[in-house]
């Protein structure tokens, strides 16, 4: 953790009255080195800035700029959180030579990620492209492994809300690489390679745009699945006890939210945009019911490209649902 953070973007208005603060005027820097060890646990903000995934998967890039724009959407919220918030600085992909510098960007967010949940915090990554997931999961994993000490193998929860499964087999994409449309299909290998079970829900997947194939993984994988067309109003409490069964039989939760789940109309900035989506008032209401379960450990939004973010409405998105996931149950 002994990167340079760079806390510029986190500026904002300041009001005179009393108990008036925003969230640019409480979160800090991480502490770095010994002092680390006496920082309070609490939110962990931690950048993962890379879109070679979604460059790999013939996506629009500028997903790597998305870090920085979700703290500046976030930085002028108003402060209504107990614990303590601190910014983890970036995770940054670089190239070396004809290498796109992904692997390399995953492997060290999973470092970081699990520094932080073994200091007890809860973090919370601000992708960057959807090949943030492994990165995220491998993070948690390897937190739990350590903790287990030989126990029971631990029962992590996948619950992506996404208007895709990115479950297609990396061995057979070109070069037999990952890419921000494989992260759950690598995490299913890796479990089956540990022995731990793959348990993955995907909520607010798009049939027009997701094959045959992959639905039909799904079905193997006995995933719990919900299109975006059937995430209703009226619905909502039903697939909320889904979410609460699935979440039952697990022990740790990773919530991992792609924002092209959400309609294009309030989500134009990613690097899909949905035609049709699921609006935020209905996402964030399930978003809220994985925050309440008190299992959830990790948490990271993916996809925000502030190049093609009209009036920053995507930005604005992932900083409410943040502000959301992030007050006490």
């Amino acid at each position: 953790m002994s990167e340079w953070i760079d806390m510029s973007p986190w500026a904002g208005r300041e009001d005179p009255e009393p108990n008036s603060l925003r969230w640019h005027q409480v979160i800090e820097p991480l502490p770095a080195g010994s002092r680390a060890a006496n920082a309070p646990a609490g939110i962990a903000l931690l950048g993962f800035a890379c879109d070679a995934g979604v460059a790999r998967n013939h996506g629009r890039i500028g997903a790597a700029g998305g870090p920085r724009a979700i703290r500046k959407a976030l930085a002028n919220l108003a402060w209504h959180h107990g614990a303590s918030a601190f910014d983890a600085g970036d995770v940054v992909c670089h190239p070396h030579g004809s290498d796109d510098g992904m692997e390399s960007a995953q492997s060290r967010l999973a470092g970081r990620a699990a520094a932080l949940l073994d200091a007890g915090h809860l973090p919370v990554v601000l992708g960057g492209g959807h090949e943030v997931a492994y990165g995220s999961w491998s993070g948690l994993a390897r937190h739990l492994e350590n903790a287990a000490s030989g126990k029971t193998a631990p029962v992590i929860g996948i619950i992506n809300l996404d208007a895709h499964f990115d479950l297609r087999n990396p061995l057979l994409t070109p070069g037999q690489r990952g890419s921000s449309g494989t992260p759950f299909a690598q995490i299913a290998d890796e479990c089956e390679r540990r022995g731990w079970p793959f348990r993955y829900a995907c909520l607010g997947v798009s049939r027009a745009n997701n094959t045959a194939a992959l639905f039909e993984r799904a079905t193997e994988f006995g995933m719990l699945v919900r299109e975006d067309h059937e995430i209703t109003a009226a619905s909502l409490d039903g697939i909320g006890d889904e979410l609460d069964a699935f979440i039952a039989d697990c022990d740790r939760i990773y919530l991992t939210i792609d924002l092209d789940v959400l309609p294009a109309s309030e989500a134009p900035g990613v690097s899909a945009p949905a035609a049709h989506g699921v609006s935020l008032p209905l996402l964030e209401r399930l978003a809220v019911r994985v925050r309440d379960s008190h299992k959830l450990a990790l948490v990271d939004l993916a996809e925000l490209n502030p190049g093609f973010d009209i009036d920053g409405r995507t930005a604005k998105a992932a900083a409410r649902l943040i502000h959301q996931l992030t007050l006490a149950p």
